[in-house]
């Protein structure tokens, strides 16, 4: 009775319309929901399918699999404990103890300098003043120490973890395979630059940011227990550990909401680059209308997405603030005040008021910074589940590769989802069960399927034999299999059964119509993939390759672009003939056993076209050359003519008969 009676009185003291603001929060929170999903639900409409990442779809929990990934990439970022990532973590996690060291003597001597200004001392004021001031110094290192120690560790974080994937993907063919051979990544670029960034951000966060509070809470937890009694802040620590978790479970949401984000602006970022890569052709077919509809589809697809995540943290913050923030706050009061209420609570026995409200003023600022650092511990869940949704990226990246390495690959067949290679569509054969064998100066194939990775199969049996010094001519129609034959030669595509004899992978060199050019200077272009370094332990001078330019009528090039040295962007400076002329020029430069030649002459006049395959006789580079010019019969002795409907011919070329009939 004693109890109701109190809240009847405190439902008398505090009028109704002290609830009205309480109540105002709520409706203006339902209000704002209501509104902002009617704005998602209103750009559904420019919304397109977009590609299916392989990131996409993924659970991206705080559980024991986020763990074990996380275990898994931590194994890359820390070799070693005696690594240097190891005395970065020490580091902050020195500085935090130290800042909080620094905090709690703040707290004291703020309490015993506002105590002298109200006992009007101003000895004392000046006395504890000038001990501040000679702290400050070693205060601000720490401050200055804990930010370099995050940005460092951060950035080796990067390092340590970007090396390990280029490593991977730029092993063999790999960057290849992955974007043509497995469809579970569309944008490698995205995980390796942006993802790969935002993770190691995200890592070093939380750490610092659960470092410095578990190092609050056991520090305010021992000073406030030794004054208030270790009942009080237990309240606390209860109240906020409950929500925690509480909390934490329903910020769920957060990681997979990320993975999407990230998949969604590495599709963004796919269309942009799509357009710059193309955008001779398009703006010939005028098709930038198309484009933009493509590309602001995609951007509506984000933006839905991203207010999605908007609304959520929104919706969720509202929450964390109440529990995690102000009810805490309202807690602690309670935890304080118990000690105080207690009449017979021994430190306080026979204290003044001045010194209970110094007591008082100690301990609730050490209860509010104990209260904070529990709100930061339940908070971190919500940086713990964006975290995990990185980690679910980074990690499907890391598996990706090694299945790549490992020549296992996931496709999304035609009319198919997710199926395996293992599995085609058309026949039974398996990617991978040929054998390859590396011998000099003959290309033989043995019973070998000529197979796509989309299981089609183009040929079922390839069987012929080129030795060094028999030039073949490739011909038939388009889609025959000229182009799936290179690739399965260079090992881009893997061997779906009989045996393939052939040199090793630098001694068949491949010249396509469209040649590359790196990035760096004219000599970097004859060379690639040499570096100069490698030209010299080769022997060969810059002399040597002007003689090389020479070869291919290209010497006016060295004085109209100011030398060997001359750096520019040679995919435009140079034009098609003279890049096709350059592509031989660093062909002659190699001095492979065999090249492959995939129209790589046709913006070549026939003289000079002759001129270089004389060339490439007196070198005894063996041609496999893919043309439609009949002037290059007579540089060849047999040909291998495709038709497209899963035959082929392999025979002697013959000078009175049309080697590109049916």
């Amino acid at each position: 009775m004693a109890v109701l009676s109190k809240l009847q009185l405190l439902g008398q003291a505090v009028p109704a319309k002290q609830y009205a603001p309480g109540m105002v929060g709520m409706l203006a929170v339902l209000a704002l929901v209501k509104l902002y999903k009617q704005d998602i639900r209103g750009t559904k409409h420019l919304v397109a399918k977009t590609k299916k990442d392989g990131s996409k779809g993924q659970k991206a929990h705080v559980d024991g699999v986020f763990l074990s990934k996380l275990a898994r990439i931590l194994k890359i970022l820390i070799p070693s404990l005696f690594s240097k990532e190891t005395f970065y973590l020490a580091l902050i996690a020195i500085s935090l103890l130290c800042r909080t060291y620094a905090d709690v003597y703040m707290i004291i001597t703020s309490t015993k300098i506002e105590a002298s200004i109200i006992d009007r001392n101003p000895l004392l004021f000046a006395l504890e003043a000038f001990k501040y001031v000679l702290n400050l110094p070693a205060i601000s290192v720490t401050n200055a120490l804990l930010k370099f120690g995050i940005a460092e560790l951060k950035l080796r974080f990067r390092e340590r973890l970007s090396t390990h994937l280029y490593s991977q993907y730029l092993k063999g063919f790999t960057f290849y395979k992955m974007s043509n051979l497995d469809t579970r990544i569309q944008n490698a670029d995205q995980l390796l630059t942006q993802d790969v960034d935002r993770f190691c951000d995200g890592i070093v966060e939380l750490y610092s940011n659960l470092s410095k509070p578990i190092l609050d809470v056991f520090l305010y937890l021992f000073r406030l227990g030794t004054s208030l009694g270790f009942s009080s802040p237990s309240i606390l620590f209860s109240y906020l550990l409950f929500t925690g978790v509480g909390l934490t479970y329903l910020r769920r949401p957060i990681g997979r909401l990320t993975v999407e984000e990230q998949a969604l602006e590495g599709e963004y970022r796919y269309v942009n680059s799509r357009l710059i890569m193309n955008s001779e052709e398009i703006a010939f077919y005028q098709g930038n209308q198309s484009e933009k509809e493509t590309i602001m589809s995609t951007f509506a697809s984000l933006v839905q997405h991203l207010r999605k995540i908007i609304l959520f943290r929104f919706s969720i913050g509202f929450v964390d603030n109440i529990v995690a923030k102000y009810l805490a706050t309202v807690v602690g009061w309670y935890a304080v005040g118990s000690s105080f209420f207690d009449k017979n609570h021994k430190p306080f026995v026979g204290m003044s008021r001045n010194e209970l409200m110094q007591e008082y003023y100690n301990s609730g600022r050490m209860m509010y910074k104990m209260a904070e650092a529990l709100g930061r511990l339940a908070l971190a869940g919500r940086d713990m589940t964006r975290l995990s949704g990185f980690t679910s990226r980074v990690d499907t990246l890391l598996n990706v590769l090694d299945d790549v390495n490992n020549g296992n690959y996931k496709r999304t067949m035609v009319g198919e989802k997710d199926e395996s290679m293992n599995s085609l569509l058309k026949s039974d054969l398996v990617a991978g069960s040929g054998n390859l064998l590396v011998r000099d100066n003959v290309i033989r194939f043995e019973r070998v399927p000529l197979v796509t990775p989309n299981g089609d199969v183009l040929i079922e049996s390839l069987d012929f034999e080129v030795p060094s010094g028999r030039n073949v001519l490739v011909c038939g129609p388009n889609g025959c299999g000229k182009s799936s034959l290179f690739r399965v030669l260079g090992e881009l595509w893997p061997l779906f059964g009989g045996t393939l004899t052939k040199p090793a992978k630098g001694k068949l060199f491949y010249v396509p119509q469209r040649p590359y050019m790196t990035l760096g200077t004219l000599r970097d272009q004859i060379i690639y993939p040499d570096r100069p370094i490698d030209m010299i332990r080769k022997g060969i001078s810059d002399r040597d390759l002007e003689q090389m330019l020479e070869n291919v009528q290209l010497t006016h090039i060295l004085e109209r672009e100011n030398g060997w040295g001359a750096v520019q962007d040679w995919m435009d400076v140079l034009s098609g003939g003279e890049k096709q002329r350059i592509a031989m020029a660093r062909l002659f430069y190699h001095k492979p056993q065999f090249a492959i030649l995939d129209e790589c002459t046709s913006a070549v006049s026939v003289d000079v076209e002759g001129a270089m395959y004389r060339l490439c006789r007196e070198m005894n580079i063996t041609l496999f050359t893919v043309s439609h010019r009949k002037s290059l019969w007579k540089y060849h002795e047999y040909s291998l003519y495709m038709d497209g409907r899963g035959s082929y011919r392999f025979e002697q070329i013959d000078d009175q008969s049309d080697q590109f009939g049916s």
